[in-house]
């Protein structure tokens, strides 16, 4: 993708975000890794409603910048996404929002680990909530580390939400199945709790993501060890 297209593409998820109701105000971050090891991210204190093109800005790899306006910076959460690039060389975007009802399951510290959903045990299985952490500070890029040799998407406790891409589409998708899934498994609650799939369909659902060319991590693909495809 041609660099200005990129940008109007992460400027087309902010908006997306902002209009689905996944951030208000400031909040929420996205950035992309380029082709030469660089980052684009959005600024901090701008609504996702508010971003254009040549709003965002241009990093290295360790947060400093390359390219920005005048008194554009990237968020202070950008610590976060990086430690995402660093454990993961697959990985090519990462978004952090906080869509209701899944941030609702970090607040109330449940992770979303039934296998009932067969939409979301192909693309992203289950989905922990990581430990709890100052935002700005490292100990959240510190307490997501361990889960991302097999998760794509974490829920961040009393924060909100992350997932991972090799490329920003994939990254904001899976945030769309996430939140689909937190409001269906509620809902499930509400029947009298969710009907799990069976260990064998649910194998079967995991080895479909190599048909579907799913890339990424999965907590249930015992094939490989470190849970990739």
């Amino acid at each position: 993708m041609k660099y200005y297209e990129l940008r109007k593409q992460i400027c087309d998820v902010c908006y997306k975000m902002w209009q689905l109701g996944w951030v208000a105000a400031n909040d929420g971050n996205v950035s992309v890794k380029l082709d030469d090891g660089t980052f684009l991210a959005t600024p901090t204190g701008i609504s996702k409603s508010f971003i254009t093109p040549e709003k965002l800005v241009h990093i290295d790899k360790d947060g400093n910048i390359i390219d920005a306006l005048d008194g554009y910076r990237p968020s202070s959460e950008i610590k976060m996404h990086l430690r995402c690039y660093e454990e993961r060389d697959d990985v090519g975007a990462v978004l952090h929002a906080h869509p209701p009802t899944a941030t609702g399951y970090a607040v109330a510290n449940k992770a979303l680990d039934e296998y009932s959903m067969i939409e979301t045990v192909i693309a992203i299985g289950s989905i922990p909530v990581t430990p709890y952490g100052t935002p700005s500070t490292y100990e959240v890029p510190d307490n997501i580390a361990p889960y991302l040799g097999e998760h794509d998407v974490v829920l961040l406790q009393n924060h909100g939400a992350l997932s991972v891409g090799a490329d920003l589409m994939t990254a904001y998708y899976r945030m769309e199945t996430l939140e689909l899934f937190a409001k269906i498994s509620l809902n499930a609650h509400l029947l009298g709790g969710a009907k799990e799939i069976s260990r064998e369909n649910i194998d079967r659902l995991i080895d479909m993501r190599k048909n579907y060319g799913v890339t990424g991590r999965h907590p249930g693909y015992k094939k490989y060890p470190n849970g990739s495809n």
